[in-house]
């Protein structure tokens, strides 16, 4: 897999996901098998950029190469410019949404709801790809509605305009994240153009991997939800991928030294107030499938000391292996 002059060790991407894909969640995610990580998305809006939010989204600082980063925004003069800021700030690739279904996204006519203007796309794409040196990606939707899916027309709009890789969320935006994602878009934009295709959708165990490479011919498969508290998925994938074997599921004592690492770079990236807070979300994710993590996870929620929330967490993991080694 290669993007502009960058090749990857895989072809495994991490989806771009607001609140989740900060950088200690990115940089853990390449440590478990991850080829490609995008950030979350920064506005083009230069008003914002000194926001705390964004700052903290700007720190690339240590993280290895190819840093992407992906921008929204709907006006292509300040779309340019925010590519010209992020480059200048770190990032080896530019990734821009079109696929965001968020109203406050679509409302503003950014993100999915660009889609609706071919016109716009074009002036967008084209503004941004002349305004840097770096690969520039785009990330699409397989179209506003039912009716109206032209996925493949931005497509050949995309590789007519230099973008260097295409990612396809398999859902029009009016199903937001409902229903089943499909991959046939993938398979027809991958028919149709010469640029790589990164397909996204419901991808959440090996064997889904494998079957969607296999089905849309696409050049690489992006991961979202599916590693929100699972961050070792990348590297069950590509155990899968290149033996046809399944890796051994992590036990409780490795999710505990992986969650906890997670935690401390949480605590050290956004301080201890904003870090046990965040903290939260990826605790309950991780344990989603534990045994009784209710009362734990009531416990975690009502803390606001880093040292006590982490010692919450590693104590219930140690408790279920010695319940497991019990059972």
């Amino acid at each position: 897999m290669k993007i502009g002059s960058h090749v990857l060790k895989n072809n495994l991407v991490l989806a771009p996901m607001a609140g989740v894909t900060d950088k200690p969640f990115r940089q853990l995610c390449r440590e478990l098998g991850a080829g490609l990580l995008v950030s979350e998305m920064i506005t083009s809006n230069p008003s914002l950029f000194s926001s705390r939010k964004t700052r903290q989204r700007l720190d690339h600082s240590n993280e290895a190469a190819p840093v992407v980063v992906q921008i929204a925004g709907a006006d292509p003069i300040m779309m340019a410019n925010a590519a010209v800021f992020n480059v200048e700030h770190g990032a080896d690739i530019i990734d821009i949404n079109m696929g965001c279904p968020a109203k406050k996204v679509c409302n503003v006519m950014a993100g999915s709801a660009l889609m609706q203007d071919e016109a716009l796309v074009t002036k967008i794409l084209e503004a941004v790809v002349a305004a840097v040196d770096v690969p520039v990606t785009l990330k699409i939707r397989s179209g506003w509605n039912d009716e109206n899916k032209n996925a493949k027309t931005i497509a050949l709009i995309a590789e007519k305009c230099g973008i260097q890789a295409l990612s396809i969320h398999g859902r029009t935006r009016a199903s937001s994240f409902k229903g089943k994602a499909e991959h046939d878009t993938a398979k027809a934009v991958k028919a149709s153009v010469s640029i790589p295709i990164i397909a996204n959708g419901d991808i959440n165990s090996p064997e889904e991997a494998a079957r969607v490479l296999k089905y849309s011919g696409a050049d690489a498969i992006m991961i979202g939800r599916a590693a929100q508290g699972r961050p070792w998925i990348f590297r069950e994938i590509a155990h899968y991928l290149e033996t046809g074997e399944h890796l051994p599921a992590p036990d409780n004592l490795e999710v505990a030294d992986i969650l906890s690492g997670h935690l401390r770079s949480l605590y050290d990236f956004y301080g201890e107030y904003l870090g046990v807070r965040i903290a939260r979300k990826h605790i309950g994710w991780y344990c989603r499938e534990q045994h009784k993590a209710k009362t734990m996870l009531g416990l975690v929620n009502q803390t606001e000391d880093c040292s006590r929330q982490l010692k919450i967490v590693e104590t219930y993991f140690q408790e279920q292996e010695q319940r497991k080694i019990a059972a």
